[in-house]
């Protein structure tokens, strides 16, 4: 392998977070091929490597993604990491962009970078001026997602996913106002468990276990969103073995569905600015979908899927899968006689890995050609 070729190498494996980039220690690099990577990819990507219609700059706007921008950009967008220049470091905890910023295409020896414009230096290091339909507008406050919240959103908000030694462990609704078998909002309902401290709570019920698709290993617990409760008064526990325990008394504030004893309480998760950029793994990744999220049959773009790789599993936040398609059977007719073959799997999809536990995944479905089920494989793009 060449010079050039192995340093090419050696920055695609560059473009990985800290917990990813401990795997590669396996591998025969020194520490010297080491750190040739990290200047290579920070030295952004071959101009070939750019899309054919990449602009020379680009003012980000509210609404924008990552993802979109990456698109805007780059022939393959999990390349992020290297066409911003980003050691891993800069991967798991990148800087924010944000509406009204520019961001400019700088190409130099036959590389390119994407920079903001006010960090942008010209051949005598001095900063480049913005021409005046360039220039910049007061930015907004928000920083701009990696990819659409909307689309993911209800499941960050509406989802309760537990570890198999945690479920049991949960706060639970043993009693209601009245007696009601079911109670709605602004009812009330009594609760037993270690509430931690926690005030505000998620109301959940029925899980479902996530099994890998070829182990039959049970993965996690999946449960549905009920509704939301807050804690008006906490329990009292009896002092002495004659006086009875009092419960915690929570207010039902919202609900999907009605709420009633037995239902299981979680913390309500607290708003998850964390970014987090578009990249490939580090290494060989393969994997199978568990299901589709919301108990769907078959999945299409922008639906959410579960998948049997977690943090344990080297998955992180941001990654980029492929997505395959099983080669089709079918009968080769054309010798002496019929003969069973099977077609080579294609790729036919994109995942954008957005929630990671330790050992289940949740992706969003990018782009994708066919209907997605579960046990469809998946592998690094």
């Amino acid at each position: 392998m060449s010079a050039a070729r192995t340093a090419i190498f050696l920055a695609c494996l560059a473009a990985a977070t800290s917990s990813a980039w401990a795997q590669t220690s396996r591998l025969p690099i020194t520490p010297e091929q080491r750190q040739v990577a990290e200047q290579v990819a920070q030295a952004g990507v071959p101009l070939s490597d750019l899309a054919p219609d990449a602009p020379d700059q680009h003012t980000v706007k509210p609404g924008d993604t990552l993802w979109d921008i990456s698109k805007l950009f780059l022939k393959t967008p999990w390349r992020w990491p290297e066409l911003w220049g980003m050691n891993r470091t800069q991967i798991s905890n990148p800087h924010l962009i944000y509406p009204g910023q520019v961001l400019l295409l700088v190409k130099r020896d036959g590389r390119a970078r994407l920079e903001l414009a006010q960090n942008v230096a010209g051949s005598s290091g001095d900063v480049i001026k913005l021409r005046p339909q360039m220039r910049i507008s007061a930015l907004d406050g928000t920083p701009i997602a990696s990819i659409p919240l909307h689309l993911i959103q209800p499941f960050l908000t509406d989802t309760v996913v537990f570890d198999t030694d945690a479920l049991a462990a949960a706060p639970r609704i043993v009693a209601t106002q009245e007696g009601r078998v079911l109670v709605g909002p602004g009812d009330l309902a009594y609760a037993r468990g270690d509430l931690g401290g926690v005030t505000d709570f998620r109301v959940f019920r029925q899980t479902r276990p996530l099994r890998d698709p070829s182990t039959g290993e049970i993965l996690a617990y999946e449960a549905p969103y009920v509704g939301r409760a807050v804690l008006a008064h906490a329990a009292t526990e009896s002092a002495d073995s004659k006086s009875l325990p009092v419960p915690a008394t929570l207010q039902i504030k919202q609900v999907r569905e009605e709420v009633g004893v037995g239902d299981r309480l979680a913390p309500a998760p607290a708003r998850d600015l964390q970014s987090y950029v578009p990249h490939a793994p580090t290494g060989a990744v393969e994997g199978q979908i568990v299901s589709i999220y919301g108990m769907g049959i078959n999945a299409g773009q922008n639906q959410i899927v579960s998948l049997n790789r977690g943090s344990r599993d080297g998955m992180e936040r941001g990654h980029v899968l492929a997505l395959w398609r099983e080669g089709r059977r079918t009968d080769d007719t054309t010798g002496d006689r019929r003969q069973a073959i099977r077609l080579p799997d294609e790729k036919h999809g994109v995942l954008f890995v957005f929630q990671v536990y330790e050992r289940v995944s949740y992706a969003l479905i990018i782009t994708v050609q066919e209907p997605v089920k579960a046990g469809d494989r998946f592998t690094q793009p």
